[in-house]
């Protein structure tokens, strides 16, 4: 494990499948854009899985920022755009990452077990040996083989926005003023609306 991936993983918690995507789509970046020292490099990410934190690490695009833009599509697609060069990438993680094990188990069956917590500790030290083995693989592929990659044109991102806030007339909280809503003749947050409309 080289020493940048060992800070991913120290940031990110653990090293896991997803933590590898975003690891690896971050390394084959930097062969294009620097690393964004404020906002040069702007990063749109379809999923929000483990891979983003990665990429926040690895590049500087961070939602504070405003050069993380997060797009909830489901899909390992990142698209990088640099504001010094105008131009953009597209990177969609064509592997799956499982399925060279679906002789092993069933996925569907596994992760519907895994995410209600009723894996039996010998299913859950099998799921966890194919996540290693996964994470590895990962790791170790091709950039070819784990990839497809094109140039793309975009509209420019837009730069993040300072707003200003207002109080919340229901909880007294306050709130960025473009986020505020009205009813019965109030300006509410977005929290309080959806409360005082399920009634």
């Amino acid at each position: 494990m080289d020493e940048e991936l060992k800070k991913v993983v120290e940031f990110h918690g653990h090293l896991c499948p997803g933590l590898a995507i975003g690891y690896r789509v971050a390394k084959y970046v930097q062969k294009f854009f620097k690393k964004s020292e404020d906002e040069e490099l702007v990063a749109i990410v379809e999923n929000n899985s483990c891979s983003v934190d990665a990429i926040q690490y690895m590049l500087s695009c961070t939602f504070g920022k405003g050069n993380l833009i997060f797009k909830d599509n489901g899909k390992h697609v990142y698209t990088f755009y640099s504001r010094n060069t105008g131009k953009a990438i597209r990177i969609y993680f064509k592997k799956y990452m499982f399925e060279e094990f679906s002789d092993k188990f069933h996925v569907k069956e596994f992760l519907k077990k895994y995410n209600s917590g009723e894996l039996s500790k010998e299913e859950l030290e099998l799921f966890n040996k194919i996540r290693s083995e996964a994470t590895n693989n990962i790791l170790n592929a091709k950039d070819d083989d784990l990839f497809d990659v094109k140039e793309v044109e975009i509209e420019p991102p837009k730069k993040a926005k300072l707003f200003p806030s207002i109080k919340c007339q229901e909880c007294g909280e306050y709130f960025m003023e473009i986020k505020g809503r009205v009813i019965n003749g109030k300006i509410v947050c977005k929290e309080c609306f959806e409360k005082l409309v399920r009634g």
